[in-house]
């Protein structure tokens, strides 16, 4: 099965279509407004309209509200909905798309996470106190060897120079948002197309 890649904290349009053009499977929006990828709806309409299905498209929420996230859903036809927060097992039931649910890891079991796990998705960040994601922090990968990752999504700093080894262990997809970047939330061409060709050759 190919390794999927996903391009998280999406803000621009000429960014999105970059990222489909070089072969991106997933484009993520954030809807969190303290992130710095934070991305207003009319925005992220703005990308739909523009990616035309080329890729899925994620919807990530970190402590949202249910209702606040069923709008969203709903005015976007959100293809995945990512939870990066805190939130309570119960809250990625009931959804109609399929759910990916981050982890940040300290020191739990890892495989004994991802079983128990009740989202279509895991996906395991590097841990930072006081961010939820996009932290640029790398997740140690010999954590994850041996390891059934058939639903996982490896995350955490990852980089052009370092997806390749993330992706040989064959999880479900490698994502990546600081990694790629000249800015937050500003992708950098050279940056996007080294990560997605690096990815790519592991396949």
């Amino acid at each position: 099965m190919s390794v999927k890649i996903k391009i998280c904290g999406v803000t621009r349009v000429d960014d999105a279509l970059l990222a489909c053009e070089l072969g991106a499977d997933l484009i993520g929006l954030n809807f969190y407004r303290p992130s710095p990828r934070y991305l207003p709806l009319e925005s992220a309409l703005k990308i739909k309209q523009a990616i035309a299905g080329r890729a899925a498209l994620v919807g990530v929420f970190v402590n949202a509200e249910r209702s606040f996230i069923e709008r969203i859903l709903t005015e976007l036809a959100l293809d995945f909905i990512q939870f990066h927060g805190d939130e309570e097992e119960g809250a990625l039931a009931g959804w109609p798309v399929p759910t990916i649910r981050a982890y940040r890891i300290r020191s739990e079991t890892l495989a004994e996470l991802i079983r128990r796990s009740r989202a279509d998705y895991v996906l395991i960040d590097s841990y930072d106190p006081a961010l939820f994601g996009g932290t640029g922090r790398a997740l140690p990968l010999a954590m994850l060897k041996g390891i059934d990752l058939g639903r996982t999504i490896i995350s955490g700093g990852l980089a052009p120079d370092t997806v390749a080894d993330a992706a040989a262990l064959n999880p479900w997809a490698v994502d990546v948002a600081s990694g790629v970047e000249s800015a937050p939330g500003m992708k950098d061409p050279s940056k996007l197309r080294s990560f997605i060709v690096n990815a790519k050759s592991s396949r």
